[in-house]
């Protein structure tokens, strides 16, 4: 069996074990690397691989209080400990790194790089320049404070349920239920237990806007649209190209989800197709169960990942020996899931909120995804780029959960195995409007920034009704035109969420060539990944084998080919 030893990178500047978890032992560090010359193109390099080691082992000690805080949201020290970063080191740090930014970009030696290798990264560190504003510092710690807030809000969230308390993750798998009213009453209590601290995510949300909205005015922007897309740094694509998005989807996605939605109410012979008849089995099967307990999660996609190809499995092997996975659900842990990487080590951690779904297998092959992308590239002598942009990062991501249905299932038998890839497409076709509800409400939001709740409620219900499908909200229109509360982006990360659209459209051109060429596409993927940031958003995508484009004739025949599989699988 591949054994996986990953390389080490010992520090050229930067003392091993130095410790950096107070400012006080922080800032002296970052005055010594600004008293470095940069006079030259090799002392300039040298002070970029300086600069590298110092910046990820800071960020390393963030990162690490972060994961902790997340993994146990309602344990006073965690908290307490991410916050002091936040608040006692954040702040003093990015003044720093602005001089460090500047001190790159007017050193003398820069003339004599290779202006090929650092295009990019210089591309990078000038808009970052342009964008920073020391004054900007207070509104961004106070925004940390605030999407800490949120995630505790919704961490702490129960309901009791059947004899027993559960967060309203744990209500996930009686959504699958084949009693409707049991999915009914587990659909009802988690709308209901949001609409509950209605008042409390608003009032966060309109904090955050409007302090998103004078971060923006502050750094010489007009409104927040244009600063985020600069802040996002989508160098390749503007706001024109997210509405052709937002139209092609509506075009040629919508009619395929209404389409599922139809078939849906018709197999489960209903009169009208509610929020809580989507996740269900059609034809009344039981849900399926790919796992009892989390170890058998992480036994079986470990399965998976060495069939896509034997050194992946092995990565994810060694992931596991080294503790880098927290994947069961808990009272009291944060909402969702993520891969994070531990920089100084250049190692990758995935968070996940494991109940024994099928959702949650798909979820750990999404996230080692990103975390095979994070491996790909450890080797890359400059920081910047071991990071790729967010959207060629979820193409890593949401290739390996399409590779996974080619794979030899370890989770079910052939009949199960068909439903679950079935079930797969048709929530990548369902997500795709989902992605241009929630991108749309954003540039709605941040192109009316004078709006009330009222008007931003009635914003969301007309893209609901745009991108919506043939489901039906009556009775129920208080918890859909709050819906958009459970979308943790909308408060933690504004406008980041077209980059799932754009990123599934670059893996279904992967998992379409690997129809006919598994080994081709695969070999393509995994050389994309290697490259990490060093290149440009569209060369990225044309390594990988796709091409990165908004437009309706990208998406169609896309969805074409997805409708066949369907036809082609059993229901």
């Amino acid at each position: 069996m591949t054994t996986y030893a990953p390389e080490t990178f010992p520090r050229a500047w930067l003392p091993e074990g130095v410790e950096l978890k107070t400012w006080e032992r922080i800032e002296p560090w970052y005055k010594k690397l600004l008293a470095m010359p940069v006079d030259t193109p090799e002392r300039l390099e040298e002070w970029l691989t300086a600069a590298g080691e110092l910046n990820a082992a800071v960020g390393q000690e963030g990162t690490s209080r972060y994961v902790a805080m997340t993994c146990q949201t309602d344990d006073p020290a965690r908290e307490a400990a991410y916050l002091e970063f936040v608040r006692e080191i954040e702040p003093k740090l990015k003044p720093y790194l602005n001089q460090v930014r500047n001190r790159f970009l007017d050193a003398p030696g820069r003339a004599g790089l290779p202006a090929d290798r650092y295009r990019v990264f210089a591309r990078s560190q000038e808009n970052r320049r342009a964008l920073y504003r020391e004054a900007n510092i207070p509104r961004e710690t106070r925004l940390a404070e605030l999407e800490q807030q949120y995630q505790k809000a919704i961490g702490a969230m129960t309901v009791e349920f059947q004899g027993q308390e559960r967060t309203l993750v744990q209500l996930s798998p009686f959504l699958e239920s084949t009693d409707r009213d049991v999915r009914r009453q587990a659909w009802t209590l988690a709308a209901g237990r949001r609409l509950a601290d209605r008042d409390l995510l608003d009032g966060l949300f309109d904090e955050m806007r409007a302090l998103r909205l004078e971060i923006a005015r502050e750094a010489g922007f007009d409104d927040y649209v244009a600063y985020a897309y600069r802040n996002r740094e989508r160098f390749d694509y503007g706001p024109e190209q997210a509405r052709q998005f937002h139209d092609a989807i509506e075009k040629a996605v919508v009619p395929l989800a209404s389409a599922i939605h139809r078939e849906r109410k018709e197999r489960l012979g209903v009169d009208s197709l509610r929020p809580w008849d989507l996740a269900t089995d059609p034809l009344g099967r039981p849900p399926l169960k790919p796992f009892e307990d989390v170890d058998r999660l992480a036994e079986g996609c470990e399965a998976i990942f060495r069939e896509v190809a034997p050194e992946l499995g092995a990565q994810f092997a060694f992931m596991r020996e080294r503790g880098l996975l927290d994947l069961a659900n808990r009272k009291g842990k944060a909402p969702g899931g993520y891969q994070t990487t531990y920089e100084a080590d250049r190692l990758p951690f995935i968070f996940m909120n494991a109940v024994g779904v099928d959702g949650d297998v798909r979820t750990l092959l999404h996230e080692g995804g990103h975390a095979f992308h994070t491996l790909a590239a450890r080797g890359e002598p400059l920081a910047a780029y071991r990071e790729s942009p967010l959207e060629f990062c979820e193409v890593a991501s949401m290739t390996m959960e399409l590779f996974g249905t080619g794979a030899k299932d370890p989770f079910y038998d052939a009949a199960d195995s068909g439903r679950s890839h079935r079930k797969l497409l048709e929530e990548i076709v369902t997500i795709l409007p989902w992605i241009a509800t929630v991108d749309a409400f954003q540039h709605w939001i941040y192109d009316n920034p004078g709006h009330s709740r009222d008007d931003r409620r009635a914003a969301w219900r007309d893209l609901v009704a745009r991108f919506g499908g043939d489901v039906d909200w009556s009775g129920l229109e208080d918890a859909r035109d709050h819906s958009w509360h459970k979308q943790l982006h909308i408060f933690l990360y504004p406008f980041y969420y077209i980059e799932y659209g754009v990123a599934q459209l670059g893996a279904l051109q992967i998992w379409k060539r690997s129809l006919t060429d598994r080994a081709g596409a695969v070999a393509s993927y995994r050389e994309a990944l290697s490259i990490g940031g060093a290149r440009p958003l569209p060369q990225l995508f044309e390594a990988a084998g796709a091409r990165f484009a908004f437009d309706r004739e990208t998406i169609a025949p896309l969805m074409d080919a997805v409708g066949e599989e369907l036809s082609r699988l059993a229901p």
